[in-house]
């Protein structure tokens, strides 16, 4: 893998931690020899490592019920992948005190809305190994649930979620599920409060081409960096107890733009391979973005929605347009597939 040295340099030399951002068996055991401490799984990812290794997977998915409902198969193949993961990461997540060696698993995408059903989804996924950190979107109903699994000792990673406002919301909800926790003599969870980076510039870069803004892609590209590079300021200057996770990655500029700042980044298999000989392992999170940059993509409201800390209310978050894009994906191109999944 072209980008192992980078990548080890991050863990060495820098506070930055980084997570595999792939169910694949053999993707996983490349990624934990250079440093991973953790792994994402949602539906997509769940769905690609399933038909990827069918001869890997099918022992495990062919003892599956099969008059298991849609919704419970789903369920059942995001615990196989979920769960193969957790077993590889939990000597790491037991050495380390719980600072690391969690694996997603995400709830059905197409329950956002749904705080009953998202929570009972939580306390069953959290039950499947004590390194599981459930994956909840973030929207008004997926706070909810965050606050109360947080409160009962379920560690979140809060998903779909592209801006500062939604990463402040979770910050907060996580520090009022903490004092609960406290309250009630209860062991605190952990949190992850997840910037799908490059999501922000895709979304951009389509909404510029439809208004016709004439933006160059140089500015396009800094977007999610700018929401990022914020989002990480105003943690450090509230003192979060949530950690910051950038995922969704879409090149060397998004990594070396946050190397040496105190989160994790989720970096795909894809993006692991662009490093090479003459990539910088300068730490980047000190560099602001060009102001007039940031003044630049101000223009557009969505962008200022998603950088300014007041720019939506959470009762908004499931409404912005990124959000219904996330979980559309997520629903008709991943979990619907798992809940009619064969080889």
């Amino acid at each position: 893998m072209a980008g192992e040295s980078y990548l080890r340099w991050l863990v060495d030399e820098t506070p930055t931690r980084w997570w595999h951002d792939s169910g694949d068996p053999l993707e996983l055991e490349r990624a934990l020899a250079h440093g991973a401490s953790g792994v994402t799984t949602n539906p997509v990812l769940t769905n690609q490592a399933l038909r990827a290794r069918p001869e890997y997977w099918s022992p495990l998915v062919g003892s599956l019920d099969p008059h298991l409902s849609p919704e419970e198969r789903a369920i059942a193949l995001m615990h196989v992948v979920a769960y193969h993961a957790a077993a590889k990461l939990e000597p790491y997540y037991q050495t380390s005190g719980g600072e690391g060696g969690y694996v997603c698993a995400q709830v059905n995408p197409a329950k956002a809305g749904d705080r009953e059903a998202m929570l009972a989804m939580a306390r069953r996924f959290h039950a499947w190994a004590p390194n599981i950190a459930v994956k909840l979107p973030v929207t008004s109903a997926g706070l909810d649930v965050l606050e109360e699994c947080i409160a009962e000792g379920i560690t979140v990673t809060a998903t779909v979620s592209f801006t500062v406002p939604q990463v402040l919301a979770v910050a907060e909800r996580h520090r009022r599920g903490l004092a609960r926790a406290r309250q009630n003599s209860g062991v605190p969870a952990r949190c992850f409060a997840v910037i799908m980076i490059g999501r922000q510039d895709d979304y951009l870069r389509d909404l510029a081409a439809d208004n016709r803004t004439g933006w160059s892609e140089v500015d396009i590209r800094q977007a999610g960096l700018a929401v990022t590079k914020r989002a990480y300021q105003m943690f450090k200057s509230e003192g979060y107890q949530a950690v910051l996770l950038v995922a969704a990655l879409r090149g060397v500029y998004h990594m070396t733009g946050l190397a040496g700042g105190e989160l994790i980044m989720s970096i795909h298999p894809k993006i692991q391979a662009m490093f090479g000989p003459g990539v910088s392992r300068q730490a980047g999170i000190s560099e602001p973005v060009d102001p007039q940059v940031v003044q630049r993509l101000q223009r557009l409201l969505e962008f200022r929605r998603a950088y300014e800390p007041d720019g939506m209310r959470p009762e908004e978050f499931i409404s912005y347009g990124l959000t219904q894009r996330t979980l559309a994906q997520f629903y008709d191109g991943a979990w619907a597939m798992l809940e009619n999944f064969k080889f």
